[in-house]
């Protein structure tokens, strides 16, 4: 039976958004930071490639099963960027990174572009150990268009200029229980969790 794991990521609102998915389902979800491990190094040109090296870095220090997210927006006329790079598409020389400045930094590129077709990626990696030779693997999209002003003050990241039209709102202007259900991230998930039903893993 799988009572916790690690998450590995320090990022705040992804912290929030997996709580509040599988806690309800009895898996308490630890953040990395809370046992003093570093964020790992992502070197990597795929989304899958630097969940997994996230995932091994979380489980190998922690010694508990864990669970990885690297996800990012995609910009069509971009040409698919800032991608990998999304959280850190507008960092200084001195390592520091901002929603606002990312945000800054893609409308300008888009000032000129009339194709504002984008889609938010979330690749998950799940592992029992380090050296899981089978890790689970989940990967889903979420399709929207990026508009010039922000709107909402929900979500973090891009969503309040990740517009969604079938609810007439950017994500930021979701409710939150909402983004949960059919966002990215929360389409990947239950993709994880049938395949970890499927693996005969019980959680709780």
């Amino acid at each position: 039976m799988l009572t916790s794991i690690v998450l590995a990521s320090g990022n705040a609102g992804k912290l929030k958004e997996f709580s509040a998915l599988l806690e309800p389902l009895g898996l308490t979800v630890i953040p990395q930071a809370s046992l003093n491990i570093s964020e790992a190094p992502e070197p990597h040109p795929t989304f899958v490639e630097n969940a997994l090296a996230k995932a091994r870095h979380a489980s190998a220090l922690s010694g508990l099963p864990a669970l990885a997210d690297d996800s990012g927006l995609c910009v069509r006329a971009l040409k698919g960027a800032p991608g990998i790079y999304s959280a850190r598409f507008a960092q200084t020389e001195h390592g520091a990174r901002s929603d606002l400045a990312n945000n800054q930094k893609l409308v300008q590129a888009l000032q000129d572009v009339s194709d504002r077709r984008a889609w938010y990626v979330a690749v998950l990696v799940f592992l029992t150990h380090p050296d899981d030779p089978q890790p689970l693997i989940a990967e889903a999209n979420w399709f929207g268009e990026i508009v010039e002003t922000p709107r909402g003050e929900n979500g973090f990241g891009y969503d309040p200029h990740f517009y969604i039209a079938e609810h007439g709102c950017t994500v930021a202007e979701l409710n939150p229980s909402i983004k949960n259900a059919v966002s990215h991230r929360g389409q990947a998930m239950k993709i994880l969790l049938s395949k970890l039903k499927e693996r005969g893993v019980t959680l709780g």
